[in-house]
C-alpha cells in the first residue's frame, strides 16, 4: 500500500479498534490492513498497537499519530473539494448516525433530491436512538435531539421544535383532558428513557414555572416504541411536535395544556472532535437544516464547539 492508503487504513482500526472491522469499512481484506499497519510500524520504527486476549488497544505514538494522520487526510480532502469548485458534486461514502424515528419520519422520505444531486455519494445511515461513539462506529456525522451531553463533540445547531403534552383523543375521551398541572399526577405517561427514567415535567406559563411529577408503567428506550403506544391510547408523552405532526393536525393525537410552554427540542449536527467536518457531512447537514426549515416554524442557531 502507498502512504495515503497506510494512513487511511490506521485511521480506521484505530477507529474500529480492530483490524476486521476496520478492513470491512475499507473494503479490504484483513490481511491486506495487518500487513500495512504493519509496515507502518516499521517506517515510523516504533509500535503503534498491543493486541491482548482483550482486545486491540494503542500505543500513545499511535495516539499521538493519528491526531496528524487525522488531521492529514481531511485537508487532503478539503483540498480535492477546492480544486473541483464548491458546485462539484459530492462523492465517497457519507456515514451518518441518526434517532430512528426522526430519520424515518423527517429525513429519509426527503433524501430524493440531495442523492439526485450527487450521483456519486453513497449514503450510510445507521439508526440508534443511542448517541453511540461517532469514532468507533466511523461515522463522518450525527444528528440528534435535545440537550449535548458530550462536550467534546463540534456541533451545529439546526432547529428548534416545540416540546408538547399530548395523548391520543381516545384516551382524553377515557380519562379525561387535565385542566392544570396538577392534573398530570392522575393520568399515566408513556416514559422515555435511554438509561434514565424522568421523574418530572418542566413546565412555565409566564413567569409561573412548575415542575409536575409524573408516572407511567411504560418505558421504551425508543421513540418509534414511545410513537406506537401513543397512538395506541395506552398514555401520554411529553415529546417534540416533530414525532406527532401529522397526527396532531388530523386531531388523532392532542396536544394538552397549551398555554404550558416546556424546553425546546433541538436538533443538532455533530462530528467527531478533533477533526475538519468533511464537506459531503456540511452539505448533508446544510439539506437537513433547509428539510425542517421547510417542514415546521423553527430557530436557527450558529455553529459552535461544545468543548469551547
Amino acid at each position: 500500500m502507498d502512504r495515503l492508503t497506510t494512513m487511511q487504513a490506521f485511521v480506521a482500526v484505530m477507529e474500529a479498534g480492530s483490524f476486521s472491522t476496520a478492513a470491512r469499512r475499507l473494503g479490504l481484506g484483513q490481511p491486506a490492513v495487518s500487513k500495512s499497519i504493519s509496515q507502518l510500524e516499521q517506517r515510523l520504527d516504533t509500535r503503534l498497537f498491543v493486541r491482548s486476549t482483550r482486545g486491540l488497544h494503542p500505543t500513545e505514538p499511535a495516539r499521538l499519530f493519528y491526531e496528524h494522520a487525522l488531521q492529514a487526510l481531511h485537508h487532503l480532502e478539503e483540498a480535492e473539494q477546492a480544486a473541483r469548485g464548491e458546485g462539484a458534486a459530492l462523492e465517497g461514502v457519507l456515514r451518518v448516525c441518526s434517532p430512528v424515528t426522526f430519520a424515518r419520519m423527517r429525513i429519509i422520505p426527503h433524501l430524493g433530491p440531495f442523492l439526485a444531486e450527487h450521483p456519486a455519494l453513497t449514503l450510510d445511515i445507521r439508526l440508534d436512538d443511542r448517541n453511540v461513539d461517532l469514532r468507533r462506529e466511523g461515522a463522518d456525522m450525527a444528528i440528534r435531539l435535545g440537550p449535548l451531553d458530550d462536550s467534546s463533540m463540534t456541533a451545529r445547531k439546526l432547529a428548534s421544535a416545540r416540546r408538547v403534552l399530548v395523548a391520543s383523543a381516545a384516551y382524553l375521551r377515557r380519562h379525561g383532558v387535565p385542566r392544570e398541572p396538577v392534573d398530570l399526577a392522575r393520568h399515566e405517561f408513556v416514559i422515555y428513557t435511554r438509561g434514565k427514567t424522568p421523574a418530572t415535567v418542566d413546565l412555565r406559563r409566564g413567569e409561573e414555572a412548575v415542575q409536575v411529577p409524573v408516572r407511567g408503567r411504560l418505558i421504551v428506550s425508543a421513540m418509534e416504541g414511545l410513537r406506537e403506544a401513543v397512538l395506541a391510547g395506552l398514555g401520554m408523552a411529553a415529546t417534540s411536535t416533530w414525532v406527532f405532526e401529522e397526527e396532531l393536525a388530523r386531531g388523532e393525537v392532542v396536544e394538552v395544556l397549551e398555554e404550558w410552554s416546556q424546553p425546546a427540542m433541538d436538533a443538532w449536527a455533530v462530528y467527531p472532535s478533533g477533526r475538519l467536518p468533511p464537506a459531503r457531512a456540511r452539505a448533508f447537514a446544510a439539506y437537513v437544516e433547509q428539510l425542517l426549515h421547510a417542514d415546521l416554524p423553527v430557530r436557527f442557531g450558529e455553529e459552535l464547539d461544545t468543548g469551547a
